[in-house]
Protein backbone atom coordinates (compact mmCIF):
# COMPACT_ATOMS: atom_id res chain seq x y z
CA UNK A 1 0.00 0.00 0.00
CA UNK A 2 1.56 3.18 -1.04
CA UNK A 3 0.64 6.80 0.19
CA UNK A 4 1.72 6.25 3.94
CA UNK A 5 4.62 9.33 3.13
CA UNK A 6 4.06 12.87 3.16
CA UNK A 7 6.82 15.21 2.80
CA UNK A 8 10.11 15.49 0.74
CA UNK A 9 12.54 16.76 3.10
CA UNK A 10 10.84 16.75 6.40
CA UNK A 11 9.29 13.71 6.04
CA UNK A 12 6.56 11.51 8.05
CA UNK A 13 5.80 7.65 6.98
CA UNK A 14 3.47 6.18 9.42
CA UNK A 15 2.11 2.58 9.93
CA UNK A 16 -0.54 0.68 11.25
CA UNK A 17 -4.25 -0.30 11.47
CA UNK A 18 -6.89 0.76 14.09
CA UNK A 19 -7.17 -3.05 15.57
CA UNK A 20 -3.38 -3.95 15.48
CA UNK A 21 -1.11 -4.57 17.41
CA UNK A 22 0.51 -1.25 17.58
CA UNK A 23 0.71 1.95 15.75
CA UNK A 24 3.84 4.12 14.62
CA UNK A 25 5.43 7.06 12.47
CA UNK A 26 8.46 7.77 11.55
CA UNK A 27 10.05 10.92 10.96
CA UNK A 28 12.83 11.70 8.53
CA UNK A 29 14.80 14.82 7.78
CA UNK A 30 14.26 16.88 11.32
CA UNK A 31 17.41 18.74 11.63
CA UNK A 32 19.70 17.69 14.41
CA UNK A 33 20.28 19.74 17.98
CA UNK A 34 16.19 20.12 18.62
CA UNK A 35 15.03 19.80 22.39
CA UNK A 36 12.34 17.03 22.34
CA UNK A 37 11.41 14.92 25.04
CA UNK A 38 8.39 11.92 25.22
CA UNK A 39 6.37 14.52 27.00
CA UNK A 40 6.16 17.20 24.35
CA UNK A 41 4.91 14.42 22.26
CA UNK A 42 2.80 12.70 24.92
CA UNK A 43 1.02 16.28 25.37
CA UNK A 44 0.05 16.32 21.92
CA UNK A 45 -1.59 12.77 21.52
CA UNK A 46 -2.96 13.62 25.11
CA UNK A 47 -5.23 15.97 22.87
CA UNK A 48 -6.38 13.77 20.45
CA UNK A 49 -7.04 10.39 22.42
CA UNK A 50 -10.20 8.85 22.97
CA UNK A 51 -12.45 8.39 25.48
CA UNK A 52 -11.73 11.74 27.43
CA UNK A 53 -15.10 13.71 26.89
CA UNK A 54 -18.39 12.79 26.74
CA UNK A 55 -18.54 14.01 23.26
CA UNK A 56 -16.06 11.13 21.99
CA UNK A 57 -15.95 7.42 21.50
CA UNK A 58 -15.37 5.85 24.97
CA UNK A 59 -12.71 3.46 23.33
CA UNK A 60 -10.07 3.37 26.10
CA UNK A 61 -6.83 4.05 24.97
CA UNK A 62 -3.88 5.86 26.68
CA UNK A 63 -1.66 6.28 23.65
CA UNK A 64 1.65 6.23 25.09
CA UNK A 65 4.15 7.23 22.85
CA UNK A 66 7.37 4.97 23.26
CA UNK A 67 10.44 6.91 20.67
CA UNK A 68 12.92 4.01 19.54
CA UNK A 69 15.58 6.08 17.80
CA UNK A 70 16.81 9.13 16.94
CA UNK A 71 17.11 10.92 20.24
CA UNK A 72 20.22 11.57 22.55
CA UNK A 73 20.08 13.24 25.79
CA UNK A 74 16.99 15.37 25.14
CA UNK A 75 18.25 16.34 21.52
CA UNK A 76 17.46 15.13 18.28
CA UNK A 77 20.48 13.64 16.58
CA UNK A 78 18.96 13.91 12.82
CA UNK A 79 18.35 10.26 12.37
CA UNK A 80 15.20 8.76 11.69
CA UNK A 81 12.78 9.23 14.75
CA UNK A 82 11.17 6.26 15.25
CA UNK A 83 7.90 6.28 17.56
CA UNK A 84 5.58 3.43 18.59
CA UNK A 85 1.65 3.77 20.29
CA UNK A 86 0.48 0.46 21.48
CA UNK A 87 -3.06 -0.58 20.73
CA UNK A 88 -4.77 -1.81 23.83
CA UNK A 89 -8.58 -1.36 23.98
CA UNK A 90 -9.52 -3.12 20.51
CA UNK A 91 -13.28 -4.75 20.48
CA UNK A 92 -13.08 -6.83 16.87
CA UNK A 93 -16.12 -8.78 17.55
CA UNK A 94 -18.10 -5.08 17.43
CA UNK A 95 -17.51 -5.62 13.61
CA UNK A 96 -18.69 -7.77 10.30
CA UNK A 97 -16.98 -8.14 8.38
CA UNK A 98 -19.85 -8.62 5.13
CA UNK A 99 -21.73 -5.35 5.00
CA UNK A 100 -20.12 -2.32 3.48
CA UNK A 101 -21.12 0.27 6.25
CA UNK A 102 -22.49 3.63 4.52
CA UNK A 103 -20.17 6.64 4.38
CA UNK A 104 -16.92 4.22 5.00
CA UNK A 105 -14.40 2.96 2.71
CA UNK A 106 -15.22 -0.20 3.17
CA UNK A 107 -16.51 -0.62 -0.43
CA UNK A 108 -13.59 1.57 -1.57
CA UNK A 109 -10.97 -0.74 0.06
CA UNK A 110 -12.58 -3.71 -1.29
CA UNK A 111 -12.57 -2.60 -5.00
CA UNK A 112 -9.29 -1.42 -5.00
CA UNK A 113 -7.76 -4.52 -2.86
CA UNK A 114 -10.47 -7.49 -3.36
CA UNK A 115 -9.28 -7.73 0.54
CA UNK A 116 -9.60 -5.35 3.74
CA UNK A 117 -8.82 -5.53 7.46
CA UNK A 118 -13.03 -4.62 8.25
CA UNK A 119 -11.49 -4.17 11.96
CA UNK A 120 -12.37 -0.68 13.00
CA UNK A 121 -11.86 0.26 9.22
CA UNK A 122 -8.09 -1.03 9.27
CA UNK A 123 -6.01 1.62 8.12
CA UNK A 124 -8.80 4.31 6.57
CA UNK A 125 -9.99 4.14 10.63
CA UNK A 126 -8.82 7.71 12.82
CA UNK A 127 -6.92 5.86 14.78
CA UNK A 128 -4.07 6.58 12.08
CA UNK A 129 -4.18 10.19 13.39
CA UNK A 130 -2.57 9.50 16.20
CA UNK A 131 0.51 8.98 14.32
CA UNK A 132 0.20 12.11 12.65
CA UNK A 133 0.03 13.66 15.71
CA UNK A 134 3.19 12.29 16.83
CA UNK A 135 5.22 13.27 14.02
CA UNK A 136 3.24 16.43 14.03
CA UNK A 137 4.48 17.37 17.38
CA UNK A 138 7.88 17.12 16.42
CA UNK A 139 7.53 19.08 13.28
CA UNK A 140 6.07 21.96 16.04
CA UNK A 141 9.36 21.76 17.85
CA UNK A 142 11.49 22.15 14.84
CA UNK A 143 9.11 25.24 14.12
CA UNK A 144 9.42 26.58 17.58
CA UNK A 145 12.78 26.80 17.74
CA UNK A 146 11.88 29.08 14.63
CA UNK A 147 9.60 31.17 15.99
CA UNK A 148 6.57 29.76 13.95
CA UNK A 149 3.25 28.75 16.50
CA UNK A 150 -0.10 26.89 15.11
CA UNK A 151 -3.28 27.46 16.73
CA UNK A 152 -6.50 25.37 15.74
CA UNK A 153 -9.65 25.35 17.00
CA UNK A 154 -13.42 24.77 16.82
CA UNK A 155 -15.18 27.66 14.67
CA UNK A 156 -18.24 25.80 14.34
CA UNK A 157 -20.47 22.43 15.03
CA UNK A 158 -23.94 21.97 12.91
CA UNK A 159 -25.28 25.22 12.32
CA UNK A 160 -23.67 26.55 15.41
CA UNK A 161 -20.73 29.52 14.78
CA UNK A 162 -18.34 31.01 17.32
CA UNK A 163 -18.49 34.91 17.18
CA UNK A 164 -15.39 35.65 18.33
CA UNK A 165 -12.38 33.18 19.67
CA UNK A 166 -11.63 33.29 23.34
CA UNK A 167 -8.78 31.28 24.16
CA UNK A 168 -8.86 30.94 28.00
CA UNK A 169 -12.24 29.24 27.60
CA UNK A 170 -11.57 25.72 27.71
CA UNK A 171 -14.11 23.02 27.08
CA UNK A 172 -14.91 19.58 25.52
CA UNK A 173 -15.18 21.18 22.02
CA UNK A 174 -12.41 22.77 21.68
CA UNK A 175 -14.44 25.85 21.08
CA UNK A 176 -13.47 28.79 22.31
CA UNK A 177 -16.52 31.06 22.69
CA UNK A 178 -18.88 29.72 25.62
CA UNK A 179 -21.83 30.66 24.63
CA UNK A 180 -21.24 28.83 20.92
CA UNK A 181 -20.17 26.51 23.41
CA UNK A 182 -23.12 25.45 25.62
CA UNK A 183 -25.42 25.87 22.48
CA UNK A 184 -23.22 23.16 20.80
CA UNK A 185 -23.17 20.94 23.17
CA UNK A 186 -27.10 20.75 23.06
CA UNK A 187 -26.81 20.09 19.62
CA UNK A 188 -24.48 17.43 20.47
CA UNK A 189 -26.55 15.50 22.79
CA UNK A 190 -28.84 15.94 20.89
CA UNK A 191 -27.92 13.91 17.92
CA UNK A 192 -26.24 11.26 21.06
CA UNK A 193 -30.26 10.44 21.98
CA UNK A 194 -31.28 10.00 18.21
CA UNK A 195 -28.25 7.92 17.22
CA UNK A 196 -26.83 10.80 14.76
CA UNK A 197 -23.64 12.85 14.16
CA UNK A 198 -22.97 16.22 13.57
CA UNK A 199 -19.82 17.67 11.27
CA UNK A 200 -18.18 21.10 11.79
CA UNK A 201 -15.31 23.85 11.09
CA UNK A 202 -11.55 24.05 12.37
CA UNK A 203 -10.11 27.30 11.68
CA UNK A 204 -6.30 27.20 11.85
CA UNK A 205 -3.80 30.23 11.94
CA UNK A 206 -0.59 30.11 11.96
CA UNK A 207 2.02 32.80 13.00
CA UNK A 208 5.65 33.62 12.79
CA UNK A 209 5.89 32.21 9.84
CA UNK A 210 8.66 34.12 7.71
CA UNK A 211 8.11 35.67 4.28
CA UNK A 212 9.17 33.19 1.39
CA UNK A 213 7.90 29.99 2.36
CA UNK A 214 6.23 28.06 -0.61
CA UNK A 215 7.37 26.77 -3.94
CA UNK A 216 5.49 27.72 -7.16
CA UNK A 217 3.77 26.09 -9.04
CA UNK A 218 2.69 22.85 -8.03
CA UNK A 219 4.12 23.32 -4.47
CA UNK A 220 2.74 26.43 -3.30
CA UNK A 221 2.29 26.95 0.49
CA UNK A 222 -1.63 26.54 0.07
CA UNK A 223 -1.31 23.54 -2.43
CA UNK A 224 0.97 21.55 0.08
CA UNK A 225 -1.12 22.40 2.61
CA UNK A 226 -4.09 21.19 1.62
CA UNK A 227 -2.24 18.11 0.52
CA UNK A 228 -1.55 17.60 4.15
CA UNK A 229 -5.00 18.80 5.29
CA UNK A 230 -7.32 17.36 2.78
CA UNK A 231 -4.98 14.00 3.67
CA UNK A 232 -7.28 13.73 6.99
CA UNK A 233 -9.97 11.32 6.55
CA UNK A 234 -13.21 12.79 7.18
CA UNK A 235 -12.47 16.42 6.35
CA UNK A 236 -14.04 17.70 2.80
CA UNK A 237 -12.80 20.92 2.29
CA UNK A 238 -10.04 23.60 3.21
CA UNK A 239 -10.72 27.50 2.21
CA UNK A 240 -7.41 29.92 2.70
CA UNK A 241 -7.75 34.22 3.62
CA UNK A 242 -11.48 34.74 2.36
CA UNK A 243 -12.41 31.43 1.04
CA UNK A 244 -15.56 30.98 -0.65
CA UNK A 245 -16.51 34.58 -0.20
CA UNK A 246 -13.86 35.43 -2.20
CA UNK A 247 -16.18 34.31 -5.48
CA UNK A 248 -18.67 36.93 -4.07
CA UNK A 249 -16.25 39.79 -3.92
CA UNK A 250 -14.91 42.64 -6.32
CA UNK A 251 -11.36 42.70 -7.02
CA UNK A 252 -11.16 46.25 -5.00
CA UNK A 253 -12.45 44.67 -1.80
CA UNK A 254 -10.10 41.56 -2.02
CA UNK A 255 -7.29 42.97 -2.81
CA UNK A 256 -5.47 43.60 0.83
CA UNK A 257 -3.98 47.29 0.59
CA UNK A 258 -0.09 47.19 1.32
CA UNK A 259 1.47 50.39 3.22
CA UNK A 260 4.64 50.85 4.95
CA UNK A 261 5.76 51.54 8.44
CA UNK A 262 9.11 52.36 9.46
CA UNK A 263 10.28 50.50 6.26
CA UNK A 264 7.81 47.33 7.16
CA UNK A 265 5.66 46.34 4.80
CA UNK A 266 2.13 45.75 6.37
CA UNK A 267 -1.57 45.11 5.40
CA UNK A 268 -4.33 46.43 6.13
CA UNK A 269 -6.53 43.06 5.89
CA UNK A 270 -5.47 39.47 4.88
CA UNK A 271 -8.40 38.05 2.54
CA UNK A 272 -5.18 36.21 0.52
CA UNK A 273 -4.48 34.40 3.57
CA UNK A 274 -1.03 35.35 4.34
CA UNK A 275 0.50 34.54 0.87
CA UNK A 276 0.53 35.70 -2.46
CA UNK A 277 1.51 33.22 -5.43
CA UNK A 278 1.57 30.49 -2.99
CA UNK A 279 4.33 32.22 -1.30
CA UNK A 280 4.20 33.59 2.61
CA UNK A 281 4.17 37.39 2.84
CA UNK A 282 4.71 37.12 5.89
CA UNK A 283 1.46 37.63 8.13
CA UNK A 284 -0.59 34.94 9.56
CA UNK A 285 -1.30 32.23 7.80
CA UNK A 286 -5.25 31.43 7.84
CA UNK A 287 -7.66 28.68 6.65
CA UNK A 288 -10.53 27.02 7.80
CA UNK A 289 -11.63 23.58 7.32
CA UNK A 290 -14.54 22.05 6.75
CA UNK A 291 -15.62 17.90 8.29
CA UNK A 292 -18.07 15.67 7.61
CA UNK A 293 -20.52 13.89 10.40
CA UNK A 294 -19.26 10.87 11.83
CA UNK A 295 -20.11 8.21 9.38
CA UNK A 296 -20.81 5.81 12.29
CA UNK A 297 -24.32 6.25 13.37
CA UNK A 298 -26.34 3.71 15.33
CA UNK A 299 -29.47 4.37 13.18
CA UNK A 300 -30.69 1.73 10.88
CA UNK A 301 -29.47 2.22 7.59
CA UNK A 302 -29.58 1.05 4.01
CA UNK A 303 -26.42 -0.71 2.90
CA UNK A 304 -25.48 -3.94 0.55
CA UNK A 305 -22.78 -6.62 1.11
CA UNK A 306 -20.11 -8.13 -0.59
CA UNK A 307 -22.52 -10.35 -2.53
CA UNK A 308 -24.72 -7.31 -3.94
CA UNK A 309 -27.29 -7.87 -1.85
CA UNK A 310 -29.71 -5.11 -0.25
CA UNK A 311 -29.41 -5.04 3.24
CA UNK A 312 -30.48 -3.05 6.64
CA UNK A 313 -27.76 -2.15 8.76
CA UNK A 314 -27.41 -1.31 12.06
CA UNK A 315 -23.34 -0.76 13.08
CA UNK A 316 -22.21 -1.69 16.25
CA UNK A 317 -19.00 -0.47 18.21
CA UNK A 318 -17.62 2.81 20.06
CA UNK A 319 -18.03 5.83 17.65
CA UNK A 320 -17.33 9.52 17.96
CA UNK A 321 -20.70 11.52 17.33
CA UNK A 322 -18.53 14.15 15.77
CA UNK A 323 -14.87 14.16 15.45
CA UNK A 324 -14.19 18.09 14.56
CA UNK A 325 -13.00 18.63 18.51
CA UNK A 326 -10.50 15.21 18.52
CA UNK A 327 -9.24 17.29 14.88
CA UNK A 328 -8.09 20.00 15.59
CA UNK A 329 -4.51 18.70 17.04
CA UNK A 330 -4.46 16.67 13.86
CA UNK A 331 -5.18 19.75 11.59
CA UNK A 332 -2.14 21.50 13.66
CA UNK A 333 -0.33 18.62 12.99
CA UNK A 334 -0.52 17.88 9.45
CA UNK A 335 0.40 22.53 9.31
CA UNK A 336 3.26 21.78 11.14
CA UNK A 337 4.42 19.10 8.96
CA UNK A 338 3.71 21.01 5.27
CA UNK A 339 5.53 24.10 6.73
CA UNK A 340 8.81 22.32 8.06
CA UNK A 341 8.84 20.74 4.63
CA UNK A 342 8.51 23.68 2.90
CA UNK A 343 10.96 25.76 5.30
CA UNK A 344 13.80 23.42 4.79
CA UNK A 345 13.11 23.23 1.09
CA UNK A 346 13.39 26.68 0.79
CA UNK A 347 16.85 27.10 1.91
CA UNK A 348 17.87 26.14 -1.35
CA UNK A 349 16.06 28.83 -3.10
CA UNK A 350 19.07 31.33 -3.50
CA UNK A 351 22.64 31.17 -3.07
CA UNK A 352 22.92 33.49 0.15
CA UNK A 353 20.64 30.93 1.72
CA UNK A 354 23.19 28.00 0.70
CA UNK A 355 26.74 30.37 1.58
CA UNK A 356 24.98 30.87 4.93
CA UNK A 357 24.96 27.11 5.26
CA UNK A 358 28.64 26.63 4.59
CA UNK A 359 29.73 29.12 6.74
CA UNK A 360 31.13 26.28 9.74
Amino acid sequence: MSGSIFGQQFCLSTWGESHGPAIGAVVDGCPAGIPLSIDDIQKALDRRKPGTSPFATQRKEADHVEILSGIFEGRTTGTPISMLIRNTDQRSRDYDPDPYRPGHADYTYDLKYGFRDYCGGGRASARETATRVAGGAVAQKFLAELGVAIKAYTHAIGDVEISNADFSTQNALNMPDQVAYEQAAKLVESAIQSGDSLGGEIACQITGIPAGVGEPVFNRLEAVLSHGIMSIGGVKGIAFGAGFDAAKMKGSAHNDALFSENGIIKKKTNHAGGMYGGISDGSPVTFKVAVKPTPSISQTQQSVNRQRENITLNIRGRHDPLIVPRAVVVVEAMAALAVADLILIGLSSNIDNIRKALIL
